[in-house]
This record gives structure tokens, sequence and C-alpha cells, in this order.
């Protein structure tokens, strides 16, 4: 198997697989696969191999089948998530520089603010496309399986977004190994609550896809009505959550499962964010057969590389590890000199190396190079790794424990966001004369800093109107002036304590 495109076209050979629902009706993967036929014949000859398409669209069923038309076309996709600020699109597409964005009647208007009129494809004319099954084999035959498949983007710290590149082999030997170990079939009814533009969504995807699970898209509104999503989840006879852990947090924080259990619920997977145990010790509580997963991973290496399954009769004092590798990944830590640390309790890097990494950032050699590096403990062959910049360690029985960031990078909200991204949009703001970012871990909370003039709720409307609503502080605070360290770099810990 080498494109991910026969997960589907096997699927749907299949009389008895599931449906894909969103809040607007539902469709077989056998309609599913002629749509993305009818929009990949529509594509095939306007573009070159393997460049990225653009889309912008809500997600449903129609932006699943733009996906899958856009691969069918020889192409990659990337979704500019339409709730995203317009200086953000501006600069994702600055780095992708797309040929051709597909979009819809709904957000042709958006699409006309940064793309020029003939680069715009409009799915309602796509998938009037007659479906050209010769033209279909004949780049599918040109293809191979360390073609791009998406690129995702993540926070950059020169204020400009990483296209992460994923090619259709990271993805096939990630799900096929995801799905066998938690036992996602056809029987399932996956619930996908992660954004299209966030790779957490790729497993629920193509796990449906490879097993004709049916794939229920919760509506993005419900998770400000816990009441309704519970509903809602209930209602689908929901069986598998692989989820975010703000998303869980937000059912749990308001009691939600005392109004309501999904008790159809067998397996909840979560990663992202750090779990905390009262919200897992309730969830667990209210599904006593259920199994639970911890999973871990950046964007950069296809989903997650180790997970750890909860046990029912530990404490977790300490709190949870990030488990041990994925088969066929290997995970291990590096100190600062390059070399491989094996010692339990010893801190260090955590690195990453196998057919799981991506390609590469999209467009940027110099920072690829940067973060997929050869071994530096490998001098024998070249084995390209991938350093996280997260920092851990391992226990006794050889799982691995989070221990935080070796940079300014954090995890919040669920999102990997460069905190110095953040304060060059502070400091680029009229008004602002010195800036900073600071995370608090223990209470989960971004907070902003910055010397001026300007009110802190213009900076808030400044900052809304060019970063993402998960990357803007939650509180912002005006200062006469920073406090220095005797280096005379700001002080991070003493703005912590005021």
């Amino acid at each position: 198997m080498k494109n991910v495109l026969e997960y589907l076209e096997k699927t749907a050979a299949q009389s008895q697989s599931g449906d894909v629902i969103d809040e607007f009706g539902k469709c077989s993967y056998q309609d599913l696969l002629k749509l993305g036929q009818r929009i990949g014949s529509g594509l095939a000859k306007r573009t070159e191999s393997n460049r990225p398409i653009a889309v912008i669209m809500e997600k449903g069923i129609d932006l699943l089948g733009t996906f899958l038309g856009i691969v069918y076309g020889g192409c990659c996709y990337t979704l500019l998530n339409p709730e995203l600020p317009e200086s953000r699109l501006e600069q994702i597409q600055s780095v992708l520089q797309a040929q051709y964005v597909i979009t819809d009647r709904m957000h042709k208007e958006q699409a006309e603010k940064i793309f020029a009129q003939d680069r715009i494809l409009l799915l309602e004319d796509l998938k009037e496309s007659e479906i050209n099954l010769p033209e279909l084999e004949r780049i599918r035959g040109c293809m191979i399986d360390t073609d791009p498949l998406y690129i995702n983007f993540t926070s950059g710290s020169t204020g400009v977004p990483k296209g992460v590149v994923i090619c259709h082999r990271s993805v096939i030997d990630f799900i096929d190994v995801f799905t066998e170990l938690f036992h996602i079939t056809g029987e399932d009814t996956i619930a996908n609550q992660a954004p299209f533009d966030f790779d957490v969504s790729v497993k629920d995807i193509y796990s449906a896809f490879k097993t004709g699970a049916s794939l229920v898209i919760v509506p993005k509104r419900l998770f400000s009505m816990p009441v309704d999503l519970l509903d809602f989840l209930c209602d689908h006879q929901i069986t598998t959550m692989i989820w975010a852990v703000s998303a869980l947090c937000l059912i749990s924080t308001f009691h939600g499962l005392d109004y309501k259990t999904p008790k159809t619920v067998n397996k909840v997977l979560f990663s992202g964010e750090v779990m905390p145990m009262k919200h897992l010790k309730s969830w667990m509580e209210h599904l006593p057969a259920a199994e639970f997963v911890n999973l871990y991973g950046p964007t950069e290496i296809t989903c997650n590389c180790t997970y750890h399954i909860i046990d029912r009769q530990r404490e977790y004092a300490q709190g949870i590890p990030i488990g041990k590798a994925f088969p066929n990944e290997r995970v291990f830590l590096l100190d600062e000199n390059g070399r491989r640390m094996t010692e339990p309790g010893v801190t260090g890097e955590i690195c990453v190396s196998g057919t799981a990494l991506g390609l590469g950032y999209y467009n940027s050699p110099n920072q690829t190079q940067e973060r997929f590096p050869q071994n530096p403990d490998n001098s024998l062959y070249f084995e390209r790794i991938y350093r996280t910049g997260d920092l851990g360690s391992f226990d006794e029985e050889g799982n691995l424990w989070f221990a935080g960031r070796k940079d300014f990078q954090i995890k919040y909200k669920g999102h990997r966001i460069e905190m110095e991204e953040i304060e060059r949009a502070m400091m680029k703001t009229e008004g602002v004369e010195r800036a900073c970012c600071i995370f608090d871990s223990e209470k989960g909370k971004l907070y902003g800093f910055y010397e001026g003039t300007i009110d802190k709720k213009e900076l808030h409307k400044v900052l809304s109107e060019s970063l993402p609503v998960f990357m803007i502080p939650g509180r912002l605070t005006q200062k006469d002036a920073m406090p220095l360290t005797k280096n005379g770099k700001i002080d991070r810990k003493a703005l912590l304590q005021k």
C-alpha cells in the first residue's frame, strides 16, 4: 500500500461500511469516494504534481471530499481555517504559495482577499466534473508513498507560521498500528472533535477510512454547550473519542457527565496537554469499562510517537507518563552534547526517528535542517531524526515522562506555540515599547506583559487581528518598567510573582 486513497477505496468496496455524518446530513463512503473522484477529475491537468492546494471551507463532508479530490489530483492539501485572521492566512499563503485555492460560495469573498480570481476554484463547480478514471489512474501511477499528503501549519519563532509536510507513508504506517493497538474497527463510531487543520483529526479521518468505522463530525458550536454536546454524543452512540485534553475537561469542568453519560464510549484517547487527574478520574468513574490512553507527539512526527494505557489500579501520584514508543518509532533522549542518554531519571531532549517523521518544513530548508538533522549520536550511516525541543526522562520500567520545554515553546489549549511569535506580534503594535509573554505551567495560563501607552483592551483587539484566538494571552498587563535580572534581561520569574 502506498497511497491513503487505498484505505477509502477498500472500505467503499465493502457493503457494510459506515457513514460520514456532519450537522447537515450523512454520506456513505461510496458516495464520498465518488465526490473525491469528481473533484480530482476537475483538478487533473490544472496543477503540477505534489504541489499544495489550499482549501478555505468549514469542516464537514464537503471538506473531506475536497481533501480526497486534491489527493486524486496528485497534490497535497492545506486547510486555511476560515476562522483565522486574514493576516494569518496571508502569512500561510506567503509560505505555501499555493497555485490554487478551493473554496465554496460561502467563503469565496474571503478567498478573494488572498488569492487572484483566476486561482480560485469553486467547490460547487468541481462537484459537477465528470469522473475521468483513466486520468486519475495515470496520476496514481506516477505517485509514490513519500509524496506529500498534507501540510499543517504551526507557530513559528520568526513570526511566520511553519508548514509541516507529512507524506502518505508516514500516515499509513501510523494508522495501521494505531487502529490495531486500540482495536478500532468497522463497528466503531468515532466522534471528531479536532479542527481539520490540527493533526489530531488525522487519526479520526484515516482510522475511519481504513476500518469503515462511522465518522461523526461534531459541530464546533456544541463545545460551548456541554449539555447539548452530551446529548449529541449519546444520540449518535459514539464509541471512540480521540480528543484534546481541553475538550474533555470542558465537559468534566461543568459536571456534564452527571447530567448524561455517553455509555457507548469504550475508548478515550487524549493528547495535547497534561491531563489533570481529577478530570481523568471523573471520566473513568462515569465510564468504568472504557479504555483511556495518554498520547504524546508533535505534528512533525505524524500525530503521536508514544502512548500510555491508563491502569485503573494505579494512583498516578506523580502524574501520568507519556509512555512508550509506538511500534516502528524510535524515541530516545539526547544530552546537550548530542549523546544518547539511557539512565533512568536523567533528563534530556526527546528525539524521534523512523518513517513517522515528516518531510520537513515547507519552503523552509534552514528550519528543516535545524529540527530534522542527522542523529549526532550516529556517525556510521545517515539517520534523520526530529528534535522535539521537549525534555523528558525514562523511569525504571522504560516509561517516558514529559519534563517541559528547552526553549520558549509551550503547549497551550492543545496547540504548540512559539512564545517569540506572540512577543513579536505585541512589539509590532503601535504603542508597545517592550513585550514579554510568559506561560504559567502550574496554572495553565498564558500572560502578556508590556511597556507602552496602548490600553490593554486595544492591544487585545489588535492582537486578535493577527493571531489565532489560542495564541492571545489570557491576561495582558501594562508595566511602567520590566523587572530585569543582573544581566539586564527581563526577569520572567519576577513578572509572574507580581
